[in-house]
């Protein structure tokens, strides 16, 4: 069991090294050649820190641990939303650009809801997958003829200082290294981390969906984490919201669509997934509009909202893993009580937003 845990620790590692290195060589070579930094951090970047998340699904997806390669996307899309964004809150209220409201964020829950229908008979077929990919070619089309019209010069100047300026050398040897390394890393480090995590859930006993919901996604949002929080730090907080819903989206319709697709019979969706994990991954998405909404803002407020709903949601689900007994009067509490509470909440929120943007109209 060392040896095994040393690998996983070992491909968690090589995972967000390999992600840092292929972004890093991506967007050098893509700003260089005269590609817009916004377009770069919207499209380049967003898909390299979901790369990780890709790697490990296909890796899965080949092996024949579907429940993984479901765990780990659906586990990922809910860390990102609130503990990505929760800690960068906390750093500092997070300037949420209008865009991002108007277009993203409802794309965002739009694939959420399609995942979910897409999963009605129990897996996502080739076709599904066929279906997801082509809505991402859509998505990076539709990103970067916005990106083109936008006029707003604190995004411009936010994205440019991040990533370079199109004059810059392109340092051709050196990123194509970085690429290269990233790239092999990513197999290397996915092949590591799954092998890892279904030795672990086979000697705890627990399924590889509860594996891929909790230590596989929180390993491989690592690179959502450093992005979001270190832009956070330096006060770009138009990139550390843009990052965590890109990459949400790309998880859906690229990690799962081509998952899907190179899968030998696409990918079983667990009935525990559809019933309950599937569900919060909506509702998460759900529940964001509201506080992105008011004001425009994710305040620190919002932050210890979106990092106290994760510790209940992973509270739930070492609860049921681990057969406790206290187990069916939390799930009561929680479904019964602070589920509606919740739900309330977020509408007065919600109408409250509404009712402010009118008013500033």
């Amino acid at each position: 069991m060392t040896l095994t845990i040393i690998l996983l620790i070992l491909g968690l590692a090589l995972l967000v090294f390999a992600a840092d290195w292929l972004v890093k060589g991506a967007a050098s070579i893509a700003a260089a050649v005269g590609i817009s930094p916004l377009i770069v951090g919207l499209t380049v970047v967003a898909f390299g820190t979901s790369a990780p998340e890709l790697a490990v699904s296909v890796m899965s997806a080949f092996q024949g641990q579907a429940d993984l390669a479901v765990g780990n996307v659906v586990g990922s899309n809910i860390f990102n939303i609130l503990v990505v964004l929760g800690l960068s809150a906390l750093i500092i209220p997070l300037i949420v650009h209008r865009q991002l409201i108007r277009f993203d964020l409802p794309v965002m829950i739009f694939l959420s809801l399609l995942l979910y229908w897409l999963s009605r008979d129990g897996s996502i077929s080739r076709i599904d997958g066929l279906i997801l990919f082509a809505i991402a070619v859509a998505y990076t089309v539709v990103l970067i003829l916005q990106s083109k019209r936008e006029k707003n010069s604190a995004v411009l100047t936010e994205y440019e200082e991040e990533y370079g300026k199109a004059t810059e050398d392109p340092k051709w040897l050196k990123n194509l290294l970085l690429i290269a390394l990233g790239m092999g890393g990513l197999v290397l480090g996915s092949k590591w981390l799954v092998d890892g995590a279904v030795e672990i859930a086979r000697f705890f006993g627990v399924s590889e969906l509860i594996i891929g919901l909790t230590i596989v996604s929180v390993g491989t949002s690592l690179p959502e984490v450093a992005t979001s929080v270190v832009a956070a730090m330096k006060g770009e907080r138009d990139i550390a919201v843009g990052n965590v819903v890109g990459s949400n989206i790309f998880n859906i319709v690229t990690v799962l669509g081509i998952s899907s697709i190179v899968a030998p019979n696409g990918i079983h969706v667990p009935a525990q997934a559809f019933g309950f994990d599937l569900p919060v991954m909506i509702a998460v998405a759900l529940a964001s509009l509201p506080i992105f909404f008011y004001g425009y803002k994710i305040g620190r407020a919002g932050g210890i909202f979106f990092l106290g709903f994760y510790g209940s949601y992973i509270a739930y689900l070492i609860l049921e893993a681990t057969q406790s007994a206290f187990f069916p009067q939390y799930r009561h509490a929680m479904l019964s009580y602070v589920a509606p509470a919740v739900a309330v909440g977020l509408l007065i929120v919600l109408i409250r937003a509404i009712k402010q943007g009118k008013n500033l109209a």
